[in-house]
Formats: structure tokens, sequence, C-alpha cells
């Protein structure tokens, strides 16, 4: 079929409604242009055969590089899905921007890649796109963890980093995150001006991998970067008992090369890898959905039946890159009775306290050491570090990047540890990005030292609340697909900040935090809110310490609601009727925000 004849199918597809004005416009370019020239063929297939609703799916948008990279469904062909010429363009567009930067010295960039489909392939792909762009590639020849390309990009002193992962997204996702010469992910101004470059790529050029591996432009590091690794790790062990049967899962992903020899490094001698997720599949078979995310409680149910026949006394999980860690542990010292799982906030705060307290023993901890937290993650972490009389550095917004950034802007040297409440948490020097491996390590002591105690790790975490008051927080995702999802979390936004809810859950809504236009609502008056922007709205509830969180994912095409509930410690009469009175004002507060949703 010509090109004319094409053009009017697909103005006909719009005309008979299946096939929107954007995807039109879209395809049109990869039709047309030189640019998409080698894909041409394989879009007008795709039109012949009249698969309007793939070619919507795949057109209707120009998948966004985001601040970390780009992240989607990957597809052949398309302008909204990953394929080479998106993955290509992204690498195409780093190397472009920094090839413009004064002073960069020699060019170079470190690359890895995950368990997941095309990884391998993807990683190459911008190997070879990197050397023809005049830069020195270090290669990890085999699965790694996201963390590990972190510190790649450190020890080799590299002008920046791509990993080829989709994080804990479903086997049909892949992407790339772009990391700078920190070894954290780009920040302002340098994430805009590559996203400028990303978008207006023309031309992509290559070398062949085989090629420059064989004259050296493409170093494979993978053994180099295994052992320096694990040296750092060591560095970050803290002294005390040893004495845990564990269960360690790496979800199909890359985990076990980073974890298991962390664990056998610290002492733990009675490590179990867990059978079932020890493979590597991009497909992810054994768990639930096929979705391998420790914050689901459910990735977990296999694990826990495994160990209460076993008496295990710690289960643990990190997500596909290895960047995220989820645990369970049983209520009580008894591993065949019952079992709870943590979340991400109870994590970070239980290793928050064991690190502090650690290292408060060795040392007097002063004021101006610190640890950091992102605007979503509980306040318990605050009232922590503040017992401790170190700093908390809270006003900054999701994405360990800018934990990275409060890192190095207040100095390593005085940093003690950094969380967010999506399972990912950060101490020490060596990286500038969670990491699983260091997480598993630390919580594997901690349950360690608790059980010399007599406790178990919910016990201790009951400790706590005694302690600083009761926190609970629930998370809610609402996914909104397409071009219609879009604008529905668009016009939700709107509302929210135009015409906030009155109450939540029966308790009113005292004032509105609007992260957009940097303005606090409290009644009439409004005031300048001191923090950076971003697309967020916080409703803070009229109970002291109850809010919600409202924003868009920056990955994936849903709306995230954070919910925090709080008992002041002066308050807490009876720990389990608190328990059950938040869990009830949670329930009921998301029943309201679902109701909200529903009106877009």
């Amino acid at each position: 079929m010509t090109d004319g004849r094409l053009l009017s199918a697909l103005d006909n597809a719009v005309r008979d409604g299946v096939l929107t004005v954007s995807a039109r416009e879209n395809i049109r370019r990869w039709l047309t242009e030189s640019r998409y020239g080698e894909y041409r063929d394989e879009v007008a297939r795709r039109i012949l055969a009249a698969n309007w609703q793939e070619l919507d799916d795949a057109f209707w948008t120009v998948i966004p590089f985001g601040t970390g990279g780009r992240r989607g469904r990957m597809h052949p062909v398309g302008s909204n899905a990953i394929n080479d010429r998106t993955i290509g363009e992204s690498a195409q567009g780093l190397a472009d921007y920094i090839r413009t930067q004064p002073d960069t010295g020699p060019l170079s960039c470190a690359i890895a890649y995950d368990t997941r489909h095309n990884s391998r392939h993807f990683a190459e792909l911008c190997a070879g796109i990197m050397v023809a762009a005049g830069f020195r590639v270090y290669f990890l020849d085999d699965y790694r963890a996201t963390p590990q390309l972190s510190y790649l990009v450190r020890l080799k002193n590299c002008s920046c980093g791509i990993m080829v992962t989709a994080s804990h997204n479903p086997p049909s996702d892949n992407a790339v995150k772009v990391y700078w010469s920190t070894g954290g992910q780009v920040l302002p101004p340098h994430d805009k001006a590559i996203i400028d470059r990303v978008m207006n790529v023309e031309r992509i050029e290559r070398v062949g991998f085989t090629e420059a591996v064989a004259d050296g432009r493409v170093i494979i590091c993978t053994g180099e970067l295994d052992a320096a690794f694990a040296a750092e790790l060591v560095r970050q062990q803290l002294p005390g008992p040893r004495a845990l049967k564990v269960v360690y899962s790496p979800l199909h992903g890359v985990g076990a090369a980073a974890v298991m020899p962390a664990l056998a490094s610290d002492g733990f001698k009675d490590v179990e890898l867990f059978a079932p997720h020890a493979q590597p599949d991009g497909d992810f078979p054994n768990v639930p959905g096929h979705v391998s995310n420790p914050e689901n409680p459910r990735v977990f149910d296999a694990m826990i039946a495994h160990a209460q026949q076993t008496a295990a006394e710690l289960v643990m999980a990190t997500d596909p890159d290895c960047d995220r860690l989820g645990c369970a542990a049983p209520l009580t010292l008894d591993p065949r009775g019952p079992w709870g799982t943590f979340t991400g906030n109870q994590i970070g705060a239980l290793l928050v306290d064991y690190v502090l307290e650690q290292r408060a023993k060795a040392v007097p901890l002063r004021r101006e050491q610190f640890v950091v937290k992102t605007l979503v993650t509980t306040e318990l972490v605050r009232r922590i570090a503040d017992s401790y009389g170190v700093t908390t550095c809270g006003n900054i917004h999701v994405g360990f990047k800018w934990i990275a950034q409060v890192v190095d802007e207040r100095g390593p040297e005085r940093f003690l540890f950094g969380t967010e409440e999506s399972h990912g948490y950060m101490v020490g020097h060596y990286v500038r990005d969670k990491d699983g491996a260091v997480a598993a390590m630390l919580m594997a002591e901690f349950a360690a030292s608790a059980k010399s105690q007599g406790k178990s790790l919910h016990q201790k975490l009951d400790a706590l609340y005694w302690q600083h008051g009761y926190h609970a927080e629930h998370t809610l995702n609402l996914t909104m697909e397409g071009s219609q999802g879009m604008a529905r979390m668009q016009a939700l936004m709107e509302l929210l900040r135009t015409d906030p809810p009155k109450s939540l859950g029966g308790i009113s809504v005292a004032q509105c935090r609007d992260y957009k236009s940097l303005r606090t609502r409290r009644g009439s008056e409004t005031m300048v809110l001191d923090a950076p922007a971003a697309d967020m709205v916080i409703l803070d509830l009229a109970e002291d310490g109850n809010y919600v969180a409202v924003r868009p994912s920056g990955t994936e095409p849903k709306v995230k609601f954070y919910m925090f509930t709080f008992v002041a410690a002066e308050l807490l009469a009876n720990l389990e009727r608190a328990r059950e009175e938040m869990r009830q004002r949670m329930e009921n507060i998301e029943k309201d925000l679902r109701q909200i949703a529903e009106r877009v």
C-alpha cells in the first residue's frame, strides 16, 4: 500500500472512532519521516491488518522521558512504547547533552541490566550508541542490581550511567534509568535539558557491541565491580549476634548476586535462597499476578508458609533490580506461629532506629548528623531521629534522587540513613540510590539482635509506637491508563486544588497544601508553602498527624493516595484498640477518596 493509501486509512480510522487524533499524527511521522524509516514496514503491516487498538495504544502519545528515564510497555513500534527507537533516543539524547557540558574530561558511561525480557538487548544497544558518541563504556556482563550500577558510576568516575530495568513493573514493561556522574539519578537543570535532547533526536548513531568489546571501547568489569561492591557492604556491617535462620527471595530478579554474598560476609550461616523464586526469569512465573513487587504482601504468602514449616525466623525479598526490600517475620519468637509483613514505612522506621542505636553505641551522635525521608514517608522516622538528637531532612518529594541530592549538599560524612515509603533504603557513602542488599543485611542484623533480647521485629515495632505514638499508613493506587486516563488524572488534581473536600473519613480537612502553586489554603487564608515544587496536594485533617497526600505516579499510569494516621504517645492507652481505630479510619478515608476520583 502506498503512503497515500496508508494515510487515508488513518484518516478513516479517526473518522470511524477507532483511532485517536494524536495517534494518527504520531503514526504519520513514523510513516513519513526518514528517522523512522526502518520501522515503516512494521507500522504499515499493522495498518493493513486494521489493528487499530494496538496502534492507538502504541502511538496515542510520546512516551515521556521523565526525570529518571523512560518506562513503559514493550512493543516493536510506537512512540508510546519501549522499543529500539525510544530506547535509542534516550541514549542518544543523553550522549548529545553530556557532550555539550564544559570540563567533562574523558567521556565514559556505566551500563547494567536486569532479568527482564530484552534487557540485555537494550543494554547492548545503549552501549553501541554511547560508544559511537565517543564514550568509553563500562559494562556489567550479567544480571546486576541498580545500586551496583550507581556504585559503578562512582567507582569508574563515569560521566553518566544507564540501568536497563522497569523495577517492579509487570513482565510486559521495560525501561532505562539514567544516572549522572554523582551516581544519583539526573537532577535539575540537567533533567529537563536531557529531556529536550531526547525528544528532538533525529539520527541515532551506533557501533556494533561485539566490535566495541573487541577494540576496548566497551570494557567488561563485572568481576571487579562485584568485589568492590561487596567490600563496601562489609563497611556497613554493624556488630552484634548473627544467630538467625533466614529465607531470601530475589523474586526472579538480580538480587541473589548481591544479597547472598552480603549476608554470608556478615556472618549469617543459615540463609536459604527460596527455590521457587531463585531462577532469573522476566516472566516472574511464581509470584502473584507475575508482578515481583515486595510492596505487595501476597508476594510473601508462599515464603511464609515455607518458613513456618522450616522454622525460619525472617523472610526477605527484593524487587527485580534489587533496589527495594520487603520482609516478613513471626509476630512472636515462635516461627511456626502467625506471621506478618511490614510496610515500607515500618521497615524504614525499624532500620532508622537500629542504625541510630548502633551508631550511638560507638560514638555520640550530633545534631548536624542527619537522616533523610520524603514528604510521603512516615513521620515516625522524624520522631525516632529526634529522640537520638539528629536532624531529619524531610521536605523533599518522592524519588531517591532527591535523597541523594540532600546527602551531597549537606555532606556524606554526616549522613546516617535515607528512606522512602516505597521500600527504599540507603546507608553509607558508596551509592546515591536505594540498595536492597544493604537493607537486607541490616534487617537481618536487627532481627538477630532483637531475638537475642527475646523480642520479635513486630514487638520491636510496637515498642517504637509506645515511645513515639502509633503511626499507621496506607497507599491507594488508582490506575488510569491511556489518553482518557491522563485527562482524568489531570482533572482529579485540579479538583483537589480548586475544590478540596470538606472532610475525609468523618474528620474535617483543616488545610490544603498545593505543591504545584506552592500555596497553603486554610479557610479563607492563603500562605506561601516553603517547599520544592511538584504535582502533589496534601490535605491536612483537623486531628494532628492525620493527612492525605495525592500525586500522579511519575512512572506508571496511576494516581497515588498516601494516607497517614497518628495517635500521640500520651493518648495511647491501648495499642490494639488504636490499631483497629486507625485501620477503620483509613478505610473510611479510602472510601471517600474513591468517591472523589469517580467524579472525574
